[in-house]
């Protein structure tokens, strides 16, 4: 039997509900599979339902759940509802071999937006491991955002005085309904320090908004950068050293001070992209755009394949009103990667400023099938529509 067959026994005419976000694509999306491999998708799950979907981009497990009625917890128990959860839904349509997983990735631009964060601070993330991209096209990370979203959530729930019973509770009653529901909490342990609540990463406490918990009082009073005049009196600290110490200040928002710290580091070291990328993102984040501008420059002649430094690099450029300049980089970035979201979208938002409307349809309808989330695909095909 081929596998449109299995597909259309395994579907045909079952009525399919979703609890919580898909990961891998829209509930619009995903309907219009379910329809054309005969079953039914419905708006809010009931007792006469056939088969329920757990999403797995963003479970509700926190705060108030509107659980599925009794009755359908009941006609599960019965085997007169099946739960499964979504990947597993991919597995039976066909998209997926068993076991690899589908998901929605965001760079550190999308998921900058997502969280509310500046991308330097999903980049400083990434070089204190707590995240990790699931994998890199030309340079640029892509990540998976249930983790961080996750301990983020959990952080701001305790610390608005959600009692961690209730979360667990909670956690309990969802793995209730289906076997296979997991989420990987396990390797975060929460720490109350007065009113603060930190979770404990490694050797390192992390603030419930990301950033690493310093405790200056304890560094060495030589630890600090010699920024006068006077002969040391202390061994000079490697690059390896100032590098850690850039990221200490930078941790504090102490800009300045970490573009001094990494720039005596890129004295002693060998010349790499990614320390430049590095330098022109704290040139940015200290107000000095004009000096990113040559680090991200510096970066792109090093790698010219380094598409991300080529988006944050027009990125500024449009700051500094460079427009045409800007579009090069955009347009750059796209002819090395096709698929790269945040440089269509920018490039298409600007070239409607710009007036030039027509030539921005294309990058458009490109962000209609690139966009992490509805909303965005909503805005593309608005754009599009007004161009018609």
């Amino acid at each position: 039997m081929t596998q449109l067959h299995d597909t259309a026994a395994t579907f045909s005419g079952r009525r399919v509900a979703f609890l919580g976000k898909l990961a891998g694509m829209s509930r619009k999306d995903a309907a219009a599979l379910l329809s054309a491999a005969g079953a039914k998708a419905v708006e809010r799950p009931t007792a006469d339902i056939d088969l329920l979907v757990i999403g797995e981009n963003d479970l509700p497990i926190f705060g108030e759940i509107d659980f599925p009625s009794s009755a359908i917890q009941q006609a599960a128990a019965d085997g007169r509802i099946e739960i499964i959860q979504e990947t597993t839904l991919w597995e039976r349509l066909g998209l997926l071999e068993t076991q690899q997983r589908i998901q929605r990735l965001y760079t550190p631009a999308m998921l900058a937006d997502l969280l509310s964060v500046s991308k330097a601070i999903i980049r400083r993330w990434q070089r204190r491991g707590l995240i990790r991209p699931v994998r890199e096209v030309r340079k640029l990370p892509y990540y998976d955002i249930r983790e961080v979203a996750t301990a983020q959530k959990l952080a701001q729930l305790l610390a608005s005085g959600t009692s961690a019973d209730h979360i667990e509770k909670q956690l309990a009653s969802l793995q209730s309904l289906s076997s296979c529901v997991d989420r990987p909490l396990e390797q975060l342990s929460i720490i109350v320090e007065g009113r603060s609540v930190l979770l404990r990463q490694g050797e390192g406490l992390v603030e419930p908004g990301g950033q690493m918990r310093i405790d200056f009082e304890k560094l060495e009073p030589d630890w600090l950068p010699e920024l006068t005049d006077s002969p040391p009196t202390k061994p000079r600290r490697s690059p390896a050293e100032l590098v850690d110490l850039a990221a200490e200040y930078e941790d504090a928002g102490q800009f300045n001070a970490a573009v001094e710290a990494l720039e005596a580091a890129a004295a002693n070291l060998e010349e790499s992209a990614e320390l430049y990328f590095q330098l022109a993102e704290l040139y940015y984040r200290s107000g000095k755009a004009d000096l990113a501008v040559e680090r991200y420059a510096a970066a792109i002649d090093l790698e010219p394949d380094f598409v991300e430094a080529r988006s944050n690099l027009a990125c500024t450029l449009v700051e500094l009103e460079k427009l045409d300049e800007a579009v090069a980089q955009f347009q750059a970035a796209i002819a090395i990667y096709p698929d790269y979201f945040d440089a269509q979208y920018h490039l298409a938002r600007l070239l409607d400023q710009m007036g030039r409307s027509a030539e921005a349809v294309p990058h458009w309808e490109a962000c209609r099938f690139l966009a992490p989330d509805d909303a965005l695909q909503d805005e593309a095909a608005e754009r599009l529509a007004g161009q018609s």
